[in-house]
């Protein structure tokens, strides 16, 4: 089992801050694939990702029990 935090627009598009997912040992661009397949989030390329709270790169691997953010780009002025 592993936790998909969401943030911002990607909280609005699924309607949850957290998604609990049956899944591990998988890379975060598997991870992504799963979530645009369920909730058709497809902004996931554009966003980064932390792994327990350390950024991660698209090949960084996912084990159960790990909590995964999707953090989209701020902007600001």
């Amino acid at each position: 089992m592993i936790q998909v935090l969401l943030f911002a627009e990607l909280q609005e598009k699924t309607g949850k801050a957290k998604i609990k997912l049956k899944a591990g040992h998988m890379t975060v661009t598997e991870l992504k694939d799963v979530l645009i397949d369920k909730y058709g989030i497809k902004q996931l390329d554009k966003v980064m990702v932390a792994i327990n709270e350390d950024y991660a790169e698209d090949e960084d691997r996912i084990q159960p029990g790990d909590t995964v953010a999707f953090l989209p780009p701020v902007s600001g002025g």
